[in-house]
């Protein structure tokens, strides 16, 4: 990609201030960097990776200097714009991930580039939580809350960031750096930017002077509002300081850099109650709303989401509902989704009769009522959770999905529903679907344009056109609630708000910015087309990941996210690849996405599934490596290996004794060095594990349990003693009272799970016969349950049984589940952990027994500390061929734990090779801990 004359001497200069490597200016990066999840798609001349303040001060002077625009990026998760840039894309590195509780949890300070769920982990203990809650909150960063000023469904508008921002340290364009929780910072931007500073006092004074729009402006930001820049602050606020700071909140990164924010945070009740109530009058039910928005502070109401009768239908075919959700529902039909909350059970109790008996005057047709089940509560937050799906997964190829948010003042919320929903059939988007938190009247709409041909961009402006007319016309409501301006609404600002807000609003722009550099075209523009520009082309590349929606959630799940390709990024440029390959021309940027699409997306990708874990409409693109990937070179080895499993494991552990013979920290050296030349060569960890000794003989009596002993814990032994993990498993199975048997030729047998990562079909298709057979025969046709060792092999067999491969009648258990459900109960806890990490690997996750494994950890420590590390990158032999992805997954584990912490368990053999490398001490099998806490004192 060519830059531009200014961009090549800005590149030039910035090589001197930061490392090449983290400098991207290849066709490849600055496609995959430059996709958010909005529909408009802006390519980067450069990307730049910035990890401290410094880096960004850079940046600015660079671009002042060299007159070249910078967006500032931190997850990429928002929807409307206003992070994509075709000039310089700062991304924020690993450097901007920080955060200190203070004041016993009742402030925290936080950097822009940690995720919002992680510095809610971090608050968790003191039973508090940042007030902003966002759909995206397991993904979205610090920055991009506080830059959007998102809010969700629970927090409203007092508890936003701009309403629960104490201090924040921003960057100007000039260079400035000010800290409003340093008074010495503050006293000398004061000194040096009284010109600016005047005149935010000097556009304060008009605003207040006009008392109409005063009034105006007043009425608007008790709703919902996101549109233009936050201009309450100028009469929020006598101190010129605390408008300016305020009025970055929200500001979109065009008027400075936020480095760190601190947040006053409020109470994270532990009591909860949620129902589903029906009505057949959407009047009435919108009277409700109005009801409980009027007791919320008294009773309770923290969250009330409204779903209209399309929304309902659209999610008629998922399971778990109240009965009369299945019903045929009326166009008139709505529901509401209601979440209370309280200190105690007894005012939690207080709260639901007074819900219930407010909720009775306005006649519901039918109501679940509240339920404090976590499990039954997660089941109607699901109905919720489902409807972006419900669009996103059904929509045709091509097409993309977008979301709008808007905020009808509360008492024509019924009016803006039967609107939207008009507005909808004028336009013919008939799969369009409306939801939204009913509390603050905020909406929001999802449907599915397509934008690849004028007729169907001219359907789309039609119905923008008519949705601001309606919203900031008629109602004088909000644009854009929550999602932030962006690209999107920026034509559209000088209509909802009117020209006199919108010159203070330029002059805002202009005081800070002159030049127009920061993020230029979001929140201010002159071009009433902008938001019919750059849409985002979505071509087809493979079904299995055509229903993507570049949304990112799937990021932070990601072990290679950041050093390589993210999922995301992945498909991103697959597509990109697949329609250059149908369309022709471009032949030097095709090649030279190719060229890197290999390593990078390929190679590198772990393929454990989790991002379909995180993903809203399931998309698993490691399934689309794989398949890439291709099939096995060598099939015929794969074979061999399959049907003399016991050979090959012998042989292994074989090495590994002449491993330790030589030295594994000398190996890992050697192999250092010999990797550094030819990537081929695998990497030997220097915290090698041992041959393991052989497996334990079984005698006595007891309920019999067959024990499948993977073929990694037959090779690998657990700790420095050579003892087996088996070992462990036999001697926790035998004090439960359980008679453990092998399965007939145990040292032969495998999952398959090696032939599947090879892409070796038919090997993986015999070992997996041949354990199906052994497994039968050692159960008695399914009699006793099967305890499969490692979590990974057991994901394999578990999915194999589904998948019609091996016999239903296999009574098939993961360790966690066995240990928690048939032996926890039987044991007796003699010693514990006092500081314990916990690894849930991402087999455990995807069989849904992470809870399982964390109460076996529980039990065993006074102290657990379970890191958000979804996958850790080992992936089978991937630890070995590409360390760089374990490396680069674990280099937050030792950061998030306690320095006193020095034991650590998982259920993954090769996942605890990787963890112990990296955290250095021992991660541990979740049997050799039990077995350890449980074991009498003197004896087994």
């Amino acid at each position: 990609m060519s830059m531009s004359p200014a961009h090549r001497a800005f590149h030039q200069d910035l090589l001197a201030h930061l490392p090449a490597a983290r400098i991207h200016t290849d066709p490849l990066s600055t496609l995959a960097y430059g996709t958010d999840a909005s529909f408009y798609r802006l390519r980067p001349q450069i990307v730049a990776k910035v990890e401290n303040e410094a880096e960004v001060g850079h940046i600015l002077r660079l671009a002042r200097e060299h007159r070249v625009a910078v967006t500032f990026r931190a997850a990429g998760t928002s929807l409307s714009g206003q992070a994509v840039s075709d000039s310089v894309l700062a991304l924020l590195g690993d450097g901007f991930n920080r955060g200190q509780v203070l004041d016993g949890g009742a402030r925290i300070r936080l950097s822009p580039g940690m995720i919002g769920a992680h510095a809610n982990a971090m608050l968790a203990p003191y039973g508090r939580k940042i007030g902003p809650d966002p759909a995206s909150i397991n993904t979205a960063k610090i920055g991009g809350i506080a830059a959007n000023n998102s809010s969700g469904m629970c927090c409203g508008t007092r508890d936003n960031s701009y309403h629960t921002m104490l201090a924040i340290r921003a960057l100007l364009l000039d260079g400035a750096v000010l800290d409003t929780a340093d008074a010495a910072s503050v006293a000398a931007f004061r000194a040096s930017h009284a010109g600016l500073l005047d005149g935010l006092a000097q556009l304060s004074r008009e605003l207040a002077d006009d008392e109409a729009l005063a009034e105006r402006v007043r009425r608007k930001y008790r709703l919902k509002n996101t549109t233009g820049y936050g201009i309450n602050a100028l009469l929020d606020f006598a101190d010129p300081v605390e408008m300016l700071s305020h009025l970055l909140i929200g500001s979109e990164g065009t008027l400075g850099f936020i480095s760190e924010i601190t947040f006053r945070t409020i109470v994270e009740h532990p009591h909860k109650a949620s129902a589903l109530v029906l009505f057949d009058d959407l009047a009435r039910c919108c009277r409700a709303v109005s009801a409980l928005s009027a007791a919320r502070q008294r009773c309770g109401v923290s969250a009330v989401e409204l779903i209209d009768s399309r929304s309902i239908r659209a999610v008629q075919n998922n399971s778990g509902l109240p009965d009369f959700l299945y019903h045929t529902v009326g166009p008139g039909s709505s529901c509401l989704l209601i979440e209370l909350r309280a200190g105690g059970a007894a005012e939690l109790a207080g709260h639901r009769a007074a819900i219930d008996q407010l909720l009775a005057d306005y006649a519901p047709q039918a109501s679940s009522g509240f339920s404090g089940d976590a499990r039954q509560c997660e089941s109607y937050w699901a109905l919720r959770k489902g409807l972006f799906p419900a669009v996103g997964a059904a929509r045709p190829v091509g097409t993309t999905v977008v979301i709008e948010d808007v905020a009808f003042p509360i008492e024509h919320l019924a009016d803006g529903v039967a609107r939207l929903t008009g507005l909808f059939d004028k336009h013919g988007y008939d799969e369009a679907l409306l939801f939204g938190h009913a509390l603050d009247g905020n909406l929001h709409f999802v449907f599915a344009p397509g934008f690849d041909s004028p007729a169907e961009v001219a359907r789309y402006e039609a119905l923008m056109q008519d949705v601001s007319d309606l919203v900031a016309g008629e109602y004088d409501g909000s644009l854009k609630a929550e999602h932030g301006t962006g690209r999107n609404v920026a034509p559209f600002v000088r209509q909802e708000w009117g020209d006199a807000a919108w010159n203070i609003m330029r002059r805002i722009k202009a005081l800070f910015d002159p030049e127009g550099l920061l993020n230029p075209g979001v929140i201010i523009t002159d071009n009433a087309r902008l938001h019919l520009e750059n849409l985002k082309p979505m071509p087809a590349a493979d079904p299995l990941v055509d229903r993507c929606t570049e949304c990112g959630f799937c990021e932070p799940a990601c072990p290679s996210h950041g050093l390589t390709l993210s999922p995301r990024q992945r498909i991103v440029a697959w597509r990109r690849i697949r329609q250059l390959q149908r369309e022709g021309g471009a032949a030097d940027e095709l090649a030279a996405l190719r060229a890197d699409y290999r390593y990078r997306a390929i190679d590198t990708c772990a393929a454990t599934g989790m991002c379909a874990a995180r993903c809203p409409v399931g998309i698993n693109a490691g399934a689309l490596m794989k398949r890439l990937q291709g099939a096995s070179s060598r099939p015929g080895a794969a074979m061999f290996a399959a049907r003399r499993m016991g050979l090959m494991t012998a042989a292994a552990r074989g090495g590994l004794r002449l491993a330790h013979w030589f030295g594994p920290e000398r190996l890992h050296a050697v192999s250092q060095r010999l990797r550094s030349r030819r990537k081929i060569i695998p990497l030997i960890p220097a915290s090698l594990p041992r041959a393991a000794a052989p497996l334990p003989q079984l005698t006595g009596g007891g309920e019999p349990v067959v024990l499948f002993v993977s073929c990694v814990n037959r090779v690998l032994a657990e700790g420095a003693g050579g003892r087996s993990v088996a070992g462990h498993a036999v001697s926790l199975l035998r004090r439960a009272g359980f008679h453990p048997v092998y399965p007939p030729g145990h040292n032969g047998l495998c999952c398959g799970q090696p032939f599947a990562s090879a892409n070796a079909a038919a090997a993986q298709g015999d070992a997996e016969r041949a354990l199906n057979r052994a497994l039968l025969r050692a159960s008695r046709d399914g009699l006793h349950p099967v305890y499969l060792d490692n979590g990974p092999c057991a994901a394999r067999v578990k999915q194999a049984q589904a998948d019609g491969l091996l016999d239903a009648r296999l009574n098939l258990f993961d360790a966690a589940s066995f240990l928690v459900e048939r032996v926890l109960p039987r044991l007796r806890f003699h010693r514990r952990r006092d500081q314990l990490a916990l690894h849930i690997p991402c087999s455990a996750s995807s069989m849904g027994v992470a809870g399982a494994l964390t109460q076996l950890a529980e039990r065993c420590c006074e102290r657990l500390t379970v890191p958000d590390i979804a996958c850790c990158g080992f992936a089978g032999d991937k630890g070995f061929t590409v360390p760089e992805l374990n490396a680069h997954s674990l280099r937050r584990l030792k950061p998030v734990l306690p320095e006193a912490c020095r034991h650590g368990v998982s259920m993954s053999r090769t996942c605890q090779i990787g963890l112990t490398e990296h955290a250095g001490f021992e991660y541990q099998s979740i049997e050799a801990l039990l077995d350890f806490c449980s074991a009498p004192p003197g004896g087994a």
